[in-house]
Parts: C-alpha cells; structure tokens; sequence
C-alpha cells in the first residue's frame, strides 16, 4: 500500500521545470474545459441542443445561487468568470481524484495521476489569486482611499484630534482594530487553502486505505461520499470568493450620508 505524501511527486523535468503527478491532472483538467469550450462555441445555436442545454442549466443555476450573495445580477455576472471558474476547476480536480487509475498507475515507482488540490502550491496559488483580486475589486469600486479607510482608518485619526480626549482614545482603538483585520486578511490565506487542502487530502488517504484492504466493495461507499465532498469543497471555497469580492465592493454604511 502506498499512502499518499504531502508533497506532489516529481515524475520529469522539462528544462527547470520539474511536472509533479498534480501538474498532470491539472492538465487533464485544463484539457476538459478546452474541448467543452471549442465544442460549445462551435455549436451555439438559439435552440440549444442536449450538450448547450445542459450547460446553460447548470450555469442558470450557479447564477442564482450566486445572486443570494451578492443580491444582484449585475455583481455576479462580473464575478462569475473568476468565481465560476474556480468552481468547475476545483469540481473536476476533486472528481478526477476518483478516476481509475489514480493512486494506482505509477512511473518509476510514482503515482502517475494525483487529485489537483493535494498540492498545496496550487490551492495557495488560488487562494492569493483570488483574494487579490477581491481587493483589486475593492480599490475600483470605492477607491484607493476609501478602500484603505474601511482598514485603517487614519482621517478619522487626526480629526478626532480636534474633538476632545474621548475622540482621540476612541480613534486610536480603531486604528488597532484595523491594523487587526489587517492579519485577518493574511490569515484569510491560510484558512482557505488549508480548508480544501485538508478535506481532499484527508479523501485521497482514506480512498487509498480502503482499497488496499478491499479493492472493490468497501471504497464503494466512501468514493460516493468523496463526490459530495468535491461539491462541498467547490462551493465553499467559490462562495468564499464571492463574498470577499462582494464586500470589498461595497461602501461603508456612513459613507454613503
């Protein structure tokens, strides 16, 4: 029984880029979403036929679940290329986990086929990408200053200067609140990718358990709770996005008066 390793494996190198058994689902997974692409667009038609109907369901669907968080259509339309995509890849990279083969084809004593989001570059990799790009949706929307101001809150610092001791004291526990919610943006890093990483994770190490003690029955069940955890996993971590980006957008309360 081989149990899986933390770290990826490294099967070759193509110059100094060395291609682990993950770099190999990702491409699986990036190879899918091409041929979907090129044979959905090639067939686009005002009657949408099984394939474009079935899609179209799908993607109706995500956009009115998403529209429960952001309570608006324009909103989740301009975050749905980042958020649905983060949705499908990891969807497929989770589900690709369970594909035969994986765990089982090897090449020079490795596993050839491992899930995408047991490589914890990758899913830190998302998670920068899409925790950048929430605050760069926030400095757009509402303005460098004003996005700072929602953090730090420094004009309200030197006014209270102005207003008396009390101001002053009461300014100066906000400036720590927000140099507090500061680390909660870099914590923010951490708690999302661990998140995914630890439930696929902990998915490929019990599938790879079960079939070592009985190849055929008894991951059964367990390969049926893996696929409703990839859905799980998917939607947590693409709400998450869009409720970052979502409140990056919006202007503070008093700011509006």
């Amino acid at each position: 029984m081989h149990i899986p390793e933390m770290p990826p494996d490294i099967l070759f190198n193509i110059g100094p880029l060395p291609i682990t058994n993950t770099i190999i689902n990702t491409w699986i997974a990036l190879l899918f979403f091409l041929v979907i692409g090129l044979l959905l667009t090639r067939r686009l038609a005002l009657k949408p036929k099984k394939l474009q109907n079935f899609f179209e369901f799908i993607l109706e669907t995500l956009l009115t679940f998403f529209d429960q968080v952001t309570g608006d259509r324009k909103k989740t339309m301009r975050f749905l290329p980042l958020v649905g995509t983060v949705f499908f890849f990891i969807l497929l990279s989770n589900w690709l986990g369970l594909m035969p083969g994986t765990g089982s084809i090897t090449l020079h004593d490795k596993m050839l086929f491992r899930p995408a989001n047991t490589d914890l570059n990758l899913i830190f990799a998302m998670t920068l990408t899409s925790l950048i790009t929430s605050h760069l949706v926030g400095f757009f929307a509402v303005g460098f200053f004003g996005y700072i101001g929602k953090f730090v809150k420094l004009k309200q610092f030197f006014k209270s200067f102005t207003k008396g001791p009390m101001a002053v004291f009461t300014a100066i526990i906000e400036l720590f609140v927000g140099l507090l919610e500061i680390v909660s943006e870099l914590a923010k890093v951490v708690s999302l990718s661990f998140r995914l990483f630890g439930n696929i994770f902990a998915g490929e190490v019990l599938i790879t358990v079960m079939s070592s003690m009985m190849a055929f029955l008894l991951p059964t069940p367990f390969m049926f709770l893996e696929l409703l955890v990839g859905i799980i996993q998917a939607m947590v971590f693409s709400v998450l996005t869009l409720v970052y980006m979502n409140l990056a957008s919006e202007k503070e309360h008093g700011e509006a008066h």
